[in-house]
């Protein structure tokens, strides 16, 4: 005959009493500790209504201070009336004023040469002799006369050659005046005239910029390449400046002056109209339309939309909203 099972009760009614007990005494230590507490210590819990004053100013000052953190840190410029000129960057090549090939008058055997390329030559100058003498005969030596004051650029021959009057000799070039030459793209060739102004840069002189002003503009385009010819002539002469360096040349194709300007970096593009962000007296970024005029390559013209004596913002305004807080720094 079995044993009756008597164990597990016994256990849990055990662990049960044990719980009860833990409980009874916590609640006697908290009793205990609530009776010991200092009286003024309660009371110090609860603010004045000076302290609740206090605690709620500063609670207005920092949360004062919390939004003008949380305002987006713009920088700002203001919208000044100036001058805009509308230019456009072209490649070019420096060449002589003129250049000039020098023929003898008579045909023969080249006796002799006189001048090496980069000797100045001036006009009336003989260059060289050529010997017209045939078989069985003799004739004297006839000069060989320059045409141009300038500079030997190249002699193409030698002693010795027999040379006809359609063979040059050398070509002098006119260094004195040295020119620009370049060509406009179609949709600029109306714009191309007489009179222009430009900016010549060359690689040899980084950081220059060489004055010029259009002096020649050709009356047809070139039907290959479909630009108009143009050369330039520079405002002061400059013995650095040599021919057949590279140049690029910043052609002015309308300029305007006493208008509304501000750098472009202040211009949001949108689908195809522009943007920008203002400031009004209380900090407030204000979206505005604006129609633009001439373009440079770090100002534009506000043919509309911006008065003169606004602000502008020109970095951080494309995280803006219309009525965004801002806070302007340096």
């Amino acid at each position: 005959m079995s044993r009756p099972r008597t164990r597990r009760p016994r256990m849990a009614v055990t662990i049960t009493m044990l719980a009860l007990i833990v409980i009874v005494v916590l609640g006697i230590v908290f009793s205990y500790l609530q009776k010991r507490q200092p009286a003024g210590q309660s009371a110090a819990a609860a603010p004045t209504p000076a302290q609740g004053a206090s605690a709620g100013g500063a609670g207005n000052a920092g949360a004062g201070n919390a939004a003008a953190r949380n305002a987006v840190a713009v920088r700002t410029v203001p919208v000044e009336n100036g001058a805009i000129e509308n230019t456009i960057l072209i490649n070019g090549d420096i060449l002589t004023g003129r250049d000039v090939a020098i023929y003898p008058t008579v045909a023969g055997r080249l006796a002799e040469l006189r001048l090496k390329i980069g000797d100045p030559v001036t006009r009336g100058q003989v260059v060289a002799l050529v010997d017209p003498s045939r078989p069985g005969e003799v004739f004297s030596q006839s000069p060989v006369v320059s045409t141009i004051n300038g500079t030997i650029m190249s002699s193409p021959v030698a002693a010795g050659n027999t040379v006809s009057t359609a063979t040059a000799i050398y070509t002098a070039g006119d260094l004195s005046n040295l020119l620009v030459e370049t060509f406009v793209p179609e949709r600029y060739a109306s714009s191309a005239r007489k009179g222009l102004t430009a900016g010549v840069s060359l690689e040899a002189f980084p950081g220059e910029t060489f004055a010029a002003t259009v002096d020649e503009v050709s009356p047809v385009l070139d039907p290959s390449s479909r630009t108009v010819r143009i050369r330039l002539k520079f405002n002061r002469r400059d013995n650095r400046v040599k021919a057949g360096m590279f140049a690029q040349v910043s052609l002015v194709t309308q300029s305007k002056t006493d208008v509304p300007v501000v750098p472009r970096d202040a211009l949001i593009n949108t689908y195809g109209s522009y943007i920008v962000f203002t400031i009004d007296n209380e900090g407030t970024a204000r979206r505005r339309d604006v129609t633009l005029g001439l373009e440079s390559e770090s100002m534009v013209e506000i043919a509309a939309g911006l008065d003169p004596g606004e602000t502008v913002i020109v970095a951080g305004q494309n995280f803006l909203s219309d009525g965004d807080s801002v806070r302007v720094v340096e």
